[in-house]
């Protein structure tokens, strides 16, 4: 029934903003819960890609690219050198296992830095760089930074850490088209990634700043550098994990 204090005019436009306001809810009941539902399942199922590898496939398409090969092979953390997840630790977010997706103190770190330099410094964790790979797109924007906090968030409350990891090392990209350990593993060292040394898992997380710039098969003299360095936080944070059991301080993630 029309309000006796507003026109009609007025009182059709009130309802068709309710009626706007309500969809516009359900879908954003429906996204929270799709999203949900899409993280549970691949805390168990293998991911059979990410949003980077479709971006990267359609833009080769859209180039004519006919030198881009796409590479990608899934292999389950018992199929993985034990040096490769302690490398991009040791390399990438060594509060990995202590923080809950983000690294505050590197961000204020971060953002001190890029005030005064022209360099950019970023300060994204190893769960952070996931939620971007996995659901999102490279390009920085605030809505992508928005959704990326949303994603980080969902994997570090659905997926215990070990898992992050998995799946982390199973869609980074090494290269161009080449996708996770076991591709980068087979293409640079011809071996599986169960069988990656010390010094080749660090050679492998020193490129991923830039693994479209890099070959790890002939790193320059920085990356060996870069490696190097690795290799002693490596040797600080234990040298050889154990992956029969959860690795870092907080067994219970």
């Amino acid at each position: 029934m029309p309000s006796k204090d507003l026109p009609h005019g007025k009182t059709g436009f009130f309802r068709r903003l309710r009626s706007l306001c309500r969809l516009v809810f359900r879908w954003f009941l429906f996204c929270v819960a799709g999203t949900m539902a899409i993280t549970i399942l691949f805390r168990w199922v293998p991911v059979p890609f990410s949003s980077l590898m479709i971006q990267r496939q359609i833009a080769s398409l859209w180039e004519q690219d006919k030198a881009y090969h796409f590479r990608y092979h899934w292999v389950d953390m018992g199929r993985i050198s034990p040096y490769a997840p302690l490398a991009v630790v040791a390399s990438e977010d060594q509060k990995f296992f202590t923080h809950m997706g983000f690294d505050f103190e590197a961000m204020g770190k971060a953002w001190e830095h890029n005030l005064h330099r022209r360099r950019v410094h970023g300060a994204s964790t190893i769960s952070q760089q996931l939620a971007k790979n996995l659901f999102l797109w490279p390009e920085r924007s605030f809505l992508r930074k928005g959704m990326e906090v949303y994603f980080t968030l969902l994997l570090e409350g659905l997926w215990p850490k070990r898992r992050i990891l998995e799946v982390y090392l199973n869609i980074v990209e090494f290269g161009p088209g080449l996708f996770g350990i076991e591709a980068a593993s087979q293409t640079y060292f011809h071996k599986p990634a169960a069988r990656l040394t010390s010094g080749e898992a660090a050679i492998l997380a020193a490129i991923l700043p830039s693994p479209l710039r890099s070959n790890p098969a002939r790193p320059s003299g920085y990356i060996s550098q870069r490696a190097g360095q690795i290799q002693q936080q490596m040797q600080l944070m234990g040298g050889t994990p154990s992956l029969n059991k959860p690795l870092g301080p907080n067994p219970k993630k």
